[in-house]
């Protein structure tokens, strides 16, 4: 007899035998229970009478079924079953052995930067699926991501999830709604807006207590955190842990801008942010230093034209060292022949173009080691032109390590603007012509 079988049941409820408690919230207390037919092991959560006889409350935990219901992912918790057993709603997920991150990180403090990302990555690609099927969590934080015995993270509780093409309302307007510490500013203010830059910054600050061990703007109250967000108050990560790189303070501080359209525009961004490469779903073929190679394409103080080549370390000590002019015109290409795209569409380059919002770390706070210098660039041949001097300074890495790979799920292919803007210029020309050359034979006939 397993020892599940023999453990003394605490209440039946439905087709389910209550084993345990394992938490309790605002919204009824989580059980591990059993199926009395199939013997498996689920986690129930109850919603108590009185809860349940407030129609908002009420509709809220149907609505947490529906959205997780309608959610197929190995991040995200499965909804099993709904029912109602003596006014007494429950709703049946998948069980999970492990536990929380919050209680991770309290027994544990904080984690490695390389467990970080891997496990904020999992949980981005669960959001990432969420989002793309109109469903914002609106309570990201550690204690809502659960992560299995064998390191699988898994995203929990929609008790607050928002449905983006339905209008409940059950969100008053000018009421907010979350988890203070990481909640988006706005959110705070009206929760009835949330969007997936509110899930995006709740990400960032998970992270931060991730890697830092610490709550972000800790040590204040509900009003406080909000102003001091607000107000981009944020203690840089890096200050509290030195040896985290570069990038990933960046990335961090970026996704907790109080200004949304700072932030990463999706789940999908914010991972690229952490790993500086694209998430795509492309066939991975190994670079060696030789072909690691970029061209781009931009203008010197006299609005002269160039383009250069050269590898992605060189090109980003180069941009550290201003040689470039303004980051933000410039284009690149993995090909000599384009398309040509500007930096911040590139994971490798973004943290050197878009700055976040939320102070930088003060002179002399910047930490690592020095690498060995790389190749310079080299002037890209087309004409006559003031040639280009490679900088051969030793830059700082931006990253400690080589970050891992990770995709997501594959999105249609589109064609960018840029490349197609030259067929745009073309048809207007070509209608000019022709309305030209129209109005040239209809007042030149005769009669």
């Amino acid at each position: 007899m397993s020892l599940e079988t023999s453990k003394p049941v605490l209440q039946t409820i439905g087709n389910y035998d209550l084993l345990e408690k394992i938490a309790e919230g605002g919204m009824g207390t989580i059980y591990k229970a059993r199926q009395r037919v199939t013997g498996h092991l689920v986690a129930i959560k109850v919603m108590p009478p009185h809860t349940a006889a407030n129609p908002v409350l009420l509709k809220r935990f149907e609505q947490e079924f529906r959205a997780a219901s309608r959610l197929n992912h190995p991040n995200i918790v499965r909804a099993l079953d709904y029912g109602d057993a003596d006014s007494m709603p429950y709703l049946v997920m998948e069980f999970v052995e492990g536990e929380s991150l919050g209680q991770k990180i309290e027994r544990d403090g904080r984690l490695s930067e390389a467990e970080a990302i891997r496990l904020i990555a999992q949980v981005a690609q669960g959001l990432h699926r969420a989002h793309k099927q109109g469903l914002i969590h609106r309570d990201v934080k550690p204690d809502n991501i659960l992560v299995t015995l064998d390191g699988q993270a898994k995203l929990a509780d929609l008790g607050l999830v928002k449905e983006t093409e339905a209008d409940l309302n059950l969100t008053r307007t000018g009421r907010g709604l979350g988890t203070p510490h990481f909640m988006a500013p706005e959110q705070f203010r009206n929760a009835k807006s949330a969007n997936v830059q509110c899930d995006i910054y709740s990400l960032g600050a998970t992270l931060y207590q991730m890697v830092t061990g610490e709550l972000p703007f800790r040590s204040t109250g509900p009003l406080d955190a909000w102003i001091k967000k607000i107000q981009n108050e944020l203690q840089a990560p890096r200050q509290l842990v030195p040896t985290l790189s570069e990038r990933v303070d960046w990335a961090i501080r970026r996704a907790m801008s109080a200004d949304p359209e700072r932030r990463p525009a999706t789940c999908r961004e914010f991972v690229e942010d952490l790993t500086g490469h694209s998430t795509r779903k492309i066939p991975i073929v190994e670079v060696s230093a030789a072909q690691d190679l970029w061209y781009l394409v931009y203008k010197d103080e006299d609005g002269e034209t160039h383009t250069v080549k050269g590898s992605t370390l060189a090109i980003r000590r180069s941009l550290q060292q201003g040689l470039l002019g303004d980051a933000s015109g410039i284009r690149a290409s993995r090909s000599k022949t384009g398309p040509f795209e500007p930096l911040r569409s590139y994971p490798e380059y973004r943290d050197m173009v878009v700055a976040p919002a939320p102070a930088p770390l003060p002179p002399g706070a910047a930490l690592g080691g020095a690498p060995s210098t790389p190749p310079g660039l080299a002037v890209v041949p087309a004409g006559e032109g003031r040639p280009f001097t490679p900088p051969m300074a030793t830059p700082k890495p931006s990253v400690t390590a080589t970050p891992p790979r990770i995709e997501f799920e594959s999105v249609p292919p589109s064609t960018s603007p840029q490349s197609l803007e030259w067929l745009k210029w073309l048809g207007v020309l070509l209608i000019a012509l022709a309305t030209a050359v129209a109005a040239y034979y209809f007042f030149s006939s005769p009669g």
